[in-house]
């Protein structure tokens, strides 16, 4: 599949930023608006579920104890697996990269609103941002993202540190994205921008289609 695919039907918005700065309320917000939303840590799951491609492979490269009892992937058991054996990661990123790029650009192109936004916390990392015509960055100080993530997934703030750590630095998210999002703020107010950055993209969509033709 050729990576222009999802670029004829579609002007995607990749918008990503680090854990805690409220991605999925923002997403949220232009789904009601009216935009298709494609999250890539859904389609991380959906290439996994029973009797899918990615699933099967996996059982037959880890044996059946690699399931849950009611047959869906035990994932602390994968992770505790790849965690150990580099190989196995390897294997794994090899087997799911492939599958998680196919459904994502399929999805981008089966998209049917004026543009479609692709979410993705490593939007970045991963080098997805190739598949965007424009960058949007969710942002909040690091201690908001400590404080909000430490109390939502009651999760230890060494924890969340390390995570933070492990991902793109919040100055260098800054200087990729096209356009920043300050959402350590009222959601009404986020909302009144976000309104406004969506009529800008309304318009980046419309442009993009009319010289396409």
């Amino acid at each position: 599949m050729s990576e222009q695919i999802a670029k004829v039907n579609s002007w995607v918005l990749g918008l990503t930023g680090g854990i805690g700065c409220g991605k999925t309320a923002v997403s949220n917000m232009l789904e009601d608006l009216g935009i298709t939303i494609v999250d890539a840590d859904i389609i991380a799951r959906e290439v996994v579920l029973p009797n899918s491609k990615g699933l099967k492979a996996i059982i037959q490269h880890f044996g059946e104890h690699i399931l849950l009892p009611d047959g869906t992937l035990n994932r602390a058991e994968l992770r505790a697996k790849i965690f150990t054996n580099n190989n196995d990661k390897e294997w794994l990123n090899a087997l799911l990269h492939p599958l998680i790029r196919e459904k994502t650009l399929n999805d981008l192109n089966n998209a049917t609103s004026p543009y479609v936004v692709l979410v993705a916390p490593l939007l970045f990392e991963n080098n997805l941002d190739k598949y965007c015509d424009h960058t949007l960055l969710i942002d909040v100080p690091t201690s908001v993202q400590i404080a909000r993530t430490a109390k939502r997934d009651s999760t230890s703030i060494k924890q969340v540190k390390s995570i933070i750590a492990s991902q793109m630095s919040r100055a260098d998210k800054q200087q990729k994205a096209d356009d920043i999002l300050n959402n350590d703020r009222s959601l009404n107010l986020v909302h009144i921008e976000l309104v406004d950055l969506h009529k800008k993209y309304l318009q980046y969509a419309l442009h993009n289609k009319t010289n396409s033709h």
